[in-house]
């Protein structure tokens, strides 16, 4: 495909990094001229520099033969404009805008092609906030992702000595559990390398692994690898801006929450819009202030502010202080490879955990979900199988049967994918789905209209997973 990313900060600066890497014709325009240079530096790519609403500026960097745009420079209204030109002047296909004020994301209308003209918007703010939350309900777990609308969860935790297989095999897994019970080890990262785990692998402590199972035994399969920990109470969060903001609201009146923000108006601001959280203007590496407002009694400390050197400080004393939990918003990948595992907890990056909504859009063929893992490091794809044995390489056929693609493999299925009325499964408005998950063992067949979960440890592999469930007009 040929691509034009607007914006070369974190969020098209991943976006191109991962497009890139998948053989993609990519242009990324942006007004930062050091910014374009660092990204041709590290990546096979073109670089335009102006601005990104001007038609004359699209033009330059090949609009008119673009297959896709990705509009996500850091400002509504130029991402909002450019969609416009794009689908105007240039007739590109598809168009993708970052947007981050609810006055447009909450308009369908104004997206609408005889308008905007967005095809998808992306907010990583929100998709953020939705990450934590999930976070928030699974305390133990380092990354909580969902596949099939809920059906089936992904859980990454580490494990840890006194866990019941840990120090055992895997495959005696399926002696402590429950027969009505199944679940899958798709993937170990032991000391930041890559293991893809057999019934004869023995987990070990530290392992950081990742457990699949259905929505209602996760839990179950996750007290195989560690002991549970109490529910989240108290929650103190750092910082008041957009996603600071979104997060506390997320979390009103399910937990006791406290926030602070070191900017007063700010802070005044963010105390009228929310009703039961209790507000502090302050600065959240102040070790006095997280003394007073007892730091060691809080469940879970969010570094949530603009500033990565800040969010690594704040949540670092915190955990110093006596905080069960912390985490931490990182936007420079480097920084955070480096402190999770250590003081803190867990890295968050809004650029990695959003492009997988991202992609989701981008990839070829009927890919449902993508969800990045191990800060980009892997994938995990949700595709939906279609056409039959004439027309299709994988319906109809076991998977020991399916041609084998070195780094990726099939951990689970769910089938008889159908939505319900039950709404709220994310706290966010989605439906709760119905369906038969089956964890990928051997012996059974993939059939048409199935969710495919598929594991990419190398991503290289993805084109070669996607043309794999590729329907054709015949294969023999």
């Amino acid at each position: 495909m040929h691509i034009v990313i607007l914006g070369a900060g974190q969020v098209g600066a991943s976006v191109a990094e991962s497009l890139a890497s998948e053989n993609n014709d990519i242009t990324v325009v942006d007004n930062d001229q050091d910014r374009l240079a660092h990204l041709q530096d590290r990546l096979d790519l073109q670089t335009v520099v102006g601005n990104a609403a001007y038609p004359s500026v699209l033009a330059s960097a090949g609009l008119e033969d673009a297959d896709l745009l990705i509009a996500v420079t850091q400002s509504d209204q130029t991402n909002l404009v450019a969609c416009k030109v794009a689908h105007s002047v240039f007739n590109v296909p598809a168009r993708i805008a970052r947007l981050r004020a609810r006055d447009f994301l909450d308009s369908e209308k104004l997206l609408l092609p005889e308008n905007f003209a967005v095809d998808y918007a992306l907010c990583p703010e929100q998709v953020i906030t939705e990450y934590i939350a999930r976070l928030i309900d699974f305390p133990e777990a380092l990354q909580v992702l969902h596949f099939a609308g809920g059906r089936l969860v992904l859980v990454a935790v580490r494990a840890y000595a006194g866990g019941l297989l840990v120090g055992s095999p895997i495959k005696e897994m399926r002696n402590h559990l429950p027969p009505e019970i199944d679940g899958r080890i798709a993937a170990i990262y032991r000391r930041e390398g890559a293991i893809t785990p057999t019934g004869e692998t023995i987990v070990e402590d530290g392992d950081e692994v990742f457990l699949l199972a259905a929505e209602e035994h996760i839990r179950a399969v996750m007290r195989e690898l560690r002991r549970s920990v109490e529910p989240v109470q108290r929650v103190m969060i750092a910082g008041g801006g957009n996603i600071g903001l979104r997060v506390a609201q997320a979390l009103e009146g399910k937990c006791q929450v406290k926030l602070i923000e070191v900017n007063r108006r700010r802070a005044e601001f963010v105390a009228t819009t929310l009703k039961s959280v209790l507000v502090l203007s302050g600065d959240a590496t102040d070790e006095e202030l997280l003394q007073q407002e007892a730091i060691d009694d809080m469940d879970l400390f969010l570094a949530l502010t603009n500033d990565d050197e800040d969010n690594i400080m704040g949540a670092s004393l915190a955990k110093r202080m006596g905080c069960k939990r912390v985490a931490a918003l990182i936007n420079r990948r480097a920084y955070a490879d480096l402190v999770q595992g250590g003081p803190i907890d867990i890295a968050l990056s809004p650029a990695q955990v959003s492009i997988g909504t991202l992609l989701t859009y981008v990839r070829h063929g009927d890919v449902a979900q993508v969800h990045s893992l191990r800060r980009g490091a892997a994938e995990a794809l949700e595709i939906v199988a279609h056409g039959d044995q004439k027309t299709s390489k994988v319906v109809g056929r076991r998977i020991a049967d399916l041609p084998e693609i070195r780094g990726a493999f099939i951990a689970a299925i769910v089938r008889d994918l159908a939505a319900t009325d039950d709404l709220n499964l994310f706290r966010l408005g989605m439906k709760k789905q119905t369906g038969r998950v089956l964890i990928a063992h051997k012996d059974v067949v993939i059939q048409t209209d199935d969710h495919v979960i598929i594991f990419c440890l190398d991503k290289k592999v993805v084109k070669q997973v996607e043309q794999l469930f590729a329907v054709g007009l015949h294969f023999f």
